[in-house]
């Protein structure tokens, strides 16, 4: 039988369950990657599981969010987290190293392997030909901990690509024209797997970029084979010896189908405020720019930040523009300054950043209110760039600088030059000395270290035998974890620390949401549109809601990775049967859900009653081992309990 390369790398790590779309699977992870301002929360996770060494090898933990040392703060995470990876076998990558999906790529990405990441973005290394998944991170924490990783099988699209790249056009059009066609919840439920002639076009780093931001379309990863462009790649980072050739079989069957001439794209911009807002650059045209920003995992190859040297080089940025470089990482940072590229971006007037998430994620270079921002990151959810009142807009590198010389977004094929054209290096700077190797395990481990913002996560209550609790909150569609739970030089730094960050919950949707929920003793609920929770896979907008009081959330539909979040922290996530309930839900004060441990026992439809006594129908999808996590109270309960039964 033939198989696609989803499907070969999937058999290779099932543990158990089927692999057919829509059922559970359970697949056995390789390795794992860490973000700080998740990982201080995975560490905590960790040691309440009485986890003694992790397993997934390698792990790593990047300092990449909490990089801004306004205050002591993020400076006693990165103490907490060096010593939480000495004590539990990690990888410690500082601050300055880099982000950590181009760093995890650069350094210890193997073609074949599975890899868990506590950041939507992890799916980045399936540029390498790797299975790489983002999850929540009580679930990363299980996989360190031995555990297999639970995903639902996803359809398979397959990519079909054919044709070159047009001059001035980039990796990012080929992602933008993607969500164009598809939007952001287009691939919800599908891995995407890129196969065709024109791969031939596209670098290992040019993979990378197309793979960060299948995320934004909902996809559950992004596959690219392994072949020349990877080893050519792993080979100037002096690792050829970890390649090996992976590819779909000839005349596989994909579940969903989508072609791309790339020879027939144009220049595309993403308009604020959401990544599938996308335009050709030249409707865009003429329109007023404050900042042009290029960096972040969603544009970090070294071609990126040296075809923006290339066009700007002998010029200077237009008046009132600032043209912000944000390094992704200190290898390309360093080969950069080898190869000269530095130099020029500097005297075109360019600010230079430290090697870092930075911008991408509010921490840094916030533009002003209102005035339009050319950015190269994943996402352009309003705030998301550290300004409520942004305007952001998703581009690529090229757009981005013809645009910071010209003061206005400009289409870059407008230039009156030539494309430049960027090989990447035949051998990069290399120095794994960056990295902090943890102890061997019959050496003396530390103890954790104790910091003002790492307290002991909150002990969650089993699901309620009665529901009976008020709507404290309803939203709309598209609602994301950066609505729910802020990022950020303000509340980022506080992610580790539940009470406290559990202020700013909702704050720019609804500031009184926070306040109602603790002046209910019985819980709350929310209810929400369609695409509840999509963007990032941070756990701690749903572990946050629920020390606070949520009981369920009740949505005409969820993103995959929220709802999987809310399940692990005892949060019943529910979907409207008909959408035309909603406003009866909005309006109703209160929802009473009788004995909903049995009800989703007895079948995928729950009832619930409104106060005036009229009932709605909803349902779960949830599996046998997710209906034991909640009735448990969430995955520490669980796991404790299951520990607990095996000693005994």
């Amino acid at each position: 039988m033939t198989r696609t390369l989803t499907r070969k790398l999937i058999d290779a790590h099932l543990i158990s369950g089927h692999a057919q779309p829509g059922e559970e699977i359970a697949l056995r992870i390789d390795q794992a990657l860490l973000q700080d301002v998740l990982g201080s929360l995975v560490m905590l996770e960790l040691e309440a599981m009485g986890v003694e060494r992790v397993v997934t090898a390698p792990s790593v933990q990047y300092i990449d969010h909490a990089l801004v040392q306004a205050d002591g703060i993020n400076a006693e995470a990165h103490l907490f987290l060096e010593r939480a990876c000495q004590r539990l076998g990690v990888i410690y990558s500082g601050p300055g190293n880099g982000i950590s999906h181009p760093v995890h790529m650069e350094y210890f990405g193997r073609p074949g392997e599975t890899l868990a990441g506590c950041d939507s973005h992890t799916t980045a290394a399936g540029a390498l030909g790797m299975l790489a998944l983002g999850a929540g991170g009580i679930e990363i924490a299980q996989a360190m901990a031995g555990e297999p990783l639970y995903i639902t099988m996803p359809d398979v699209m397959g990519v079909y690509l054919e044709g070159t790249l047009p001059d001035w056009v980039s990796a990012r059009d080929v992602v933008l024209e993607l969500l164009r066609r598809h939007g952001v919840a287009g691939a919800k439920n599908c891995i995407l797997e890129y196969y065709g002639p024109g791969l031939a076009d596209l670098s290992a780093m040019d993979r990378h970029v197309i793979a960060n931001m299948g995320t934004e379309m909902g996809a559950t990863t992004s596959v690219f084979p392994a072949d020349e462009a990877v080893y050519t790649f792993l080979k100037a980072r002096g690792r050829e010896a970890d390649f090996r050739e992976l590819k779909a079989d000839e005349g596989c069957e994909y579940d969903r189908h989508e072609r791309i001439d790339l020879s027939r794209l144009e220049p595309l911009i993403a308009r604020p405020s959401s990544p599938d807002n996308v335009v050709p650059v030249s409707e865009a045209a003429g329109e007023p720019l404050h900042q042009a920003y290029i960096g972040s995992s969603g544009c970090p190859g070294y071609r990126d930040f040296a075809i923006t040297a290339e066009i700007v080089r002998g010029q200077m940025v237009a008046p009132g523009v600032s043209l912000d470089i944000n390094p992704s990482s200190r290898q390309v940072l360093a080969t950069l300054t080898r190869d000269g590229y530095l130099g020029d971006l500097i005297q075109a007037g360019a600010r230079l950043h430290q090697a870092g998430c930075n911008g991408c994620i509010g921490m840094g270079q916030a533009p002003a209110a209102g005035r339009n921002s050319l950015r190269t990151v994943p996402r352009n959810f309003p705030g998301r760039s550290g300004t409520r009142e942004d305007s952001v807009f998703l581009c690529s590198a090229e757009t981005a600088a013809a645009s910071a010389l010209a003061g206005v977004i400009t289409d870059p094929r407008t230039l009156n030059r030539p494309a430049p054209r960027i090989d990447e290096p035949e051998a990069m700077v290399v120095d794994p000395r960056m990295f902090v190797t943890p102890p061997d395990t019959g050496e003396q481990r530390p103890a954790m270290l104790a910091t003002t913002h790492t307290p002991a996560l909150p002990e969650l209550a089993t699901l309620s035998a009665r529901i009976e609790a008020p709507v404290a909150l309803a939203v709309g569609d598209n609602i994301s974890t950066d609505d729910i739970m802020p990022a950020g030089s303000r509340v980022l730094p506080l992610w580790s620390d539940v009470p406290a960050s559990a202020a700013f919950t909702f704050e720019a949707i609804d500031s009184g949401y926070v306040e109602r929920a603790k002046a209910s003793p019985s819980g709350h609920i929310i209810v929400a549109g369609h695409n509840y929770g999509q963007g990032s896979s941070r756990e701690n907008a749903a572990l946050v809601p629920r020390y606070l009081g949520l009981e369920a959330v009740i949505a005409k539909s969820f993103a995959r990775l929220h709802w999987q979040n809310l399940v692990s922290f005892g949060v019943l996530p529910l979907t409207l049967c008909d959408d035309s309930d909603y406003p009866r839900l909005v309006d109703s004060d209160s929802v009473i859900i009788d004995a909903p441990g049995e009800q989703i026992e007895r079948g995928a439809v729950v009832e619930a009653r409104l106060r005036d006594g009229t009932t709605v129908r909803l349902e779960h999808q949830l599996s046998a081992r997710q209906r034991d996590i909640l009735r448990a109270g969430g995955v520490i309960n669980h796991l404790k309990a299951k520990r607990s039964e095996t000693q005994g």
